[in-house]
């Protein structure tokens, strides 16, 4: 089980802040990533742990371009931390899916290059391709149930707790629980990962 230490700011002070860069208040969210930077910075350390562990992308690099990337987020319904934290690990999740996928493209055109993204975050010379087929697997899993693709992005991804998740969704532990197991199950077969591997990406926690 990952670490836990780190101290979260207030939930309530998060979510005020998120109302007011919803109502228009830019600065809020520098506020709102200099509170949070501790978690996020675990999110993307986690997301990072699914890769092949040789890549040269750092944490703290990562953080930056999802904060890039959150600033031109436009109209949409904040809650509360949770679902900030959420959406933090989706944003990550698609910049490792971006760089893989243009890792892949320049292998096969023979082009030895970064990706264009940001010079910051690189990948090493062999994309992983785990990167990209759960990505679309989970985006083929949310066509039809997208409570349970938000479940496992926010835990799997971003590591919140089933009461965590729950809040955020508006629905019962017990009901996290299940579409966790469920949406888990489903994966596993829609990869073939088992018969090919012998053992789950999303592992048995």
């Amino acid at each position: 089980m990952e670490s836990q230490s780190v101290v979260q700011p207030h939930s309530s002070e998060v979510t005020e802040l998120l109302h007011a860069w919803s109502g228009g208040d830019e600065a809020a969210l520098a506020i709102i990533i200099k509170l949070a930077y501790p978690e996020l910075r675990d999110i993307a350390r986690r997301c990072l742990s699914r890769e092949r562990p040789y890549h040269t992308i750092q944490a703290t690099a990562l953080v930056h371009e999802a904060y890039l990337r959150l600033v031109d987020i436009k109209q949409i319904g904040w809650q509360d931390r949770a679902h900030f934290l959420a959406m933090g690990a989706r944003v990550m999740r698609r910049i490792l899916v971006d760089y893989a996928r243009a890792r892949d493209c320049a292998k096969r055109e023979g082009l030895a290059r970064r990706t264009t993204l940001n010079d910051a975050l690189f990948l090493s010379s062999e994309p992983d391709p785990m990167v990209i087929r759960l990505h679309e697997a989970l985006e083929r899993l949310a066509e039809f149930d997208t409570r349970r693709a938000r479940v496992v992005e926010m835990r799997y991804f971003g590591g919140l707790t089933a009461d965590e998740i729950a809040a955020a969704l508006h629905i019962s532990t017990q009901s996290v629980n299940r579409d966790w197991s469920l949406a888990k199950a489903w994966l596993v077969r829609e990869m073939s990962y088992e018969g090919e591997h012998g053992a789950s990406p999303l592992g048995g926690n």
